[in-house]
């Protein structure tokens, strides 16, 4: 069966208050469809997750909160090949378990956790019927996450304790950002898996540790163009970065995410869509047993054809 190894990002999810309004939003801005689990009893059981699909691939999953007194936000996953086991490393290390490992049926074991600094994490370990992405780094799909914190040296610690991660600065000394790179892989950019940047000053003093979550587009501006047209927000306009051109959004609910033009990528062309450590798998329609009839109310992003309008953009500050 494909997988992912220990501690690649292998999964990410949305805990939103209006699910309908949520999957319009991300069907109009990515393009994709959606599938619940099973049954209408299946699909109360899991609590209505429904699973987002880009080209028949699995990219991500929406879920109805069921507290309001939750966050609305984008939560990442790490995989494991046994949650028990790295809940308890989650703790030795000095993070907490928000909700210790639970079977999920056919689907595989989860668990939440924070990491020394706060920031909410899940990791999962894969069953018969979810295995993560089946798609990355291509528009429309995850292609990156940063963790940001105020307590850096505690949580360099704690991931190298728990998932065996190496840490490399970037050359530039102003700039307060650690890549992590798999455990026995060669450190660097080339086998980076996602980063711990430092919430400074710049930032609201309120603001708590976190994941940022980063979908991969074809083209930045026009990406927030129509993000701001279906009611989401722009918390830092399109800016340019050695990687790319992104941007850092609000859905029309809350939930912060980032979007990437990455690098190198032609406009609407494709990108590599396999990191190292991803599941590898052909792309499939989801099937009636896996996730039940597709919702209504999917949508696809029928402007990602249309030709790119210019839009002013300013770096962050």
């Amino acid at each position: 069966m494909a997988g992912f190894m220990e501690g690649m990002p292998c999964w990410v999810d949305a805990q939103l208050p209006d699910l309908a309004a949520g999957k319009r939003f991300y069907g109009e801005l990515f393009g994709w469809t959606y599938s619940r689990y099973g049954s209408d009893d299946e699909a109360e059981r899991y609590g209505h997750y429904t699973e987002a699909y880009l080209g028949g691939r699995r990219v991500a999953a929406l879920v109805p909160k069921r507290d309001g007194r939750m966050p609305t936000t984008w939560g990442l996953y790490f995989a494991t090949d046994d949650a028990i086991r790295t809940a308890a490393a989650i703790q030795q290390a000095g993070g907490q378990v928000i909700m210790a490992p639970m079977p999920v049926g056919p689907f595989g074991v989860g668990a939440l956790a924070a990491d020394p600094g706060g920031a909410v994490f899940g990791v999962w370990q894969q069953g018969e019927r979810h295995t993560g992405f089946e798609i990355q780094s291509v528009p429309g799909a995850y292609c990156w996450t940063e963790d940001y914190t105020r307590e850096k040296e505690a949580v360099d610690s704690f991931y190298t304790e728990v998932f065996g991660f190496q840490g490399t600065p970037l050359p530039d000394d102003a700039i307060d950002y650690l890549l992590w790179s798999p455990a026995g892989a060669e450190p660097g950019e080339d086998t980076a898996i996602g980063a711990r940047s430092v919430i400074t000053e710049a930032f609201p003093a309120e603001m708590p540790g976190h994941f940022l979550v980063y979908f991969a587009v074809a083209d930045c501006d026009r990406t927030v163009e129509v993000a701001t047209s279906l009611g989401g927000r722009i918390t830092a306009p399109p800016f340019d970065i050695p990687y790319g051109r992104m941007a850092v959004l609000s859905d029309n609910q809350g939930a912060s995410f980032a979007v990437l033009a990455q690098a190198g990528r032609e406009k609407g062309g494709q990108g590599r869509e396999e990191r190292r450590g991803e599941s590898r798998e052909e792309p499939r329609e989801p099937s009636r047993e896996e996730a039940g009839e597709p919702s209504r109310d999917e949508s696809r992003d029928e402007s990602r054809e249309e030709s790119r309008e210019e839009a002013a953009g300013s770096d962050r500050e």
